[in-house]
C-alpha cells in the first residue's frame, strides 16, 4: 500500500459529463491505499481463504427480480462483446452480453480462465463481493474523494492523472481503447483487454492502473451530480461521504430498482467516440448486484484506524 497525505483539492470537472458537476473544493485525510487494483492472484488467496462465493456464482432469487424471465435467472456475468458491424451507441445491449457461467475463474464465460492472468486485474466482482475481499483483508473501499485524490497524483485539477496531455510524446500511459468504438480495437496501447496492472506507469503517488485498465467500486452512493462548494471557506467539506442510497436508484428503471454506487477511472473499454471516462474526475453509477468483464477494485486503510 502507498500512503496519500491528506489535503485539499479541486474534485469533480464543469468541462464533462454533467455528473462531474459542478467543481467543488473538499477537504480529506490520509490515508493508506492499493498500488494497484485487486488481481486475480489476491482474490484468489481471499476465496480459498473463506469459501466465498461471489453474487455472478449464485443463482437469483426470483423474489428479488419480479417479472424476469425463469431462463434468465441463472449465475452469469456481463461479458463485453464487440460487435462487427456499426452500432447505435446509445444502446449499450449492441456490446453487453450477460453470459451464463461467467465468473472472475471465467472472464469471458465457458470455456476461458484466468491461467496466465495472476497479475491481472480481478473482474466479475459485485460490489458486495469487493467489500467482503476489502474486510477480510482488514482494510475498506475508498470513498469518492479519496479514489479521487489519489488518482490525481498531487496534480489539483489536471486533465490527467499524469498531466493535461492525453498520450505525452506519443506514449500510452493507461490501457484504454484506440479505435472505434465497439467494433474496432486497434490495440495501439498493446491490449485488446484487460492488462497487467503495472504495465503503464504510476501516478505521482506511485499508483497503478488509477485510468483505464478495469473502472473501481467505491464505498459512495451515486447521486446524478456533486454538491456545489459551501458558501464560506471554512465550511470545505472534510472527508465527505457522496450520495444517499435512496438517491441512488435509476429514475428510468420500471421493474426492479436496485441501489448504485459510484465506479471511478474508466476501463480498457473508454474510447474517444465514446466513454471518455479516463479521467479522475470521470464517475459512474454501478447498480451494486451488477459485475462486469471491465470492474474490479482497490482497497484503503484510513491514517486513523492503521494506527
Amino acid at each position: 500500500m502507498v500512503f496519500i497525505p491528506g489535503g485539499t483539492y479541486r474534485m469533480g470537472s464543469d468541462r464533462h459529463y454533467p455528473e462531474e458537476a459542478p467543481a467543488h473544493r473538499v477537504t480529506v485525510d490520509g490515508f493508506w491505499i492499493d498500488a494497484a487494483p485487486v488481481t486475480n492472484r489476491q482474490f484468489r488467496q481471499f476465496v480459498e481463504a473463506t469459501g466465498h462465493i461471489t453474487v455472478a456464482e449464485i443463482a437469483p432469487d426470483p423474489k428479488d427480480y419480479p417479472g424476469a424471465l425463469p431462463g434468465m435467472l441463472k449465475p452469469g456475468s456481463l461479458v463485453f462483446s464487440p460487435p462487427d458491424h456499426p452500432v447505435d451507441l446509445r444502446n449499450f445491449a449492441n456490446w453487453w452480453t450477460f453470459m451464463f457461467g461467467a465468473t472472475w475463474r471465467r472472464p469471458y464465460g465457458k470455456g476461458s480462465s484466468i491461467r496466465g492472468l495472476d497479475d491481472h486485474p480481478v473482474v466479475h466482482v459485485a460490489y458486495s463481493d469487493a467489500l467482503a475481499c476489502a474486510t477480510w483483508a482488514g482494510k475498506e473501499l475508498p470513498t469518492e474523494a479519496e479514489w479521487e485524490f489519489a488518482a490525481r497524483g498531487g496534480l489539483d485539477g489536471a486533465e490527467y492523472a499524469w498531466g493535461e496531455e492525453f498520450t505525452p510524446h506519443g506514449r500510452h500511459m493507461a490501457n484504454t481503447w484506440q479505435g472505434e468504438f465497439p467494433r474496432q480495437n486497434t490495440k495501439a496501447d498493446g491490449f485488446e483487454r484487460t492488462s497487467p496492472v503495472t504495465a503503464f506507469p504510476p501516478n505521482g503517488y506511485g499508483l497503478y492502473d488509477m485510468i483505464g485498465n478495469v473502472w473501481e467500486w467505491t464505498a459512495d452512493w451515486y447521486s446524478p451530480r456533486h454538491q456545489a462548494d459551501a458558501p464560506k471557506a471554512c465550511c470545505i467539506p472534510e472527508n465527505p461521504r457522496g450520495g444517499r442510497e435512496v438517491d441512488s436508484y435509476d429514475p428510468r428503471t420500471t421493474n426492479v430498482k436496485i441501489p448504485q454506487k459510484v465506479i471511478k477511472g474508466g476501463s480498457h473499454l473508454c474510447a474517444p467516440n465514446y466513454c471518455r471516462r479516463y479521467r479522475p474526475a470521470a464517475r459512474h453509477a454501478e447498480p451494486v448486484d451488477t459485475s462486469t468483464s471491465h470492474l474490479g477494485f482497490r482497497c484503503i486503510r484510513r491514517a486513523a484506524s492503521a494506527s
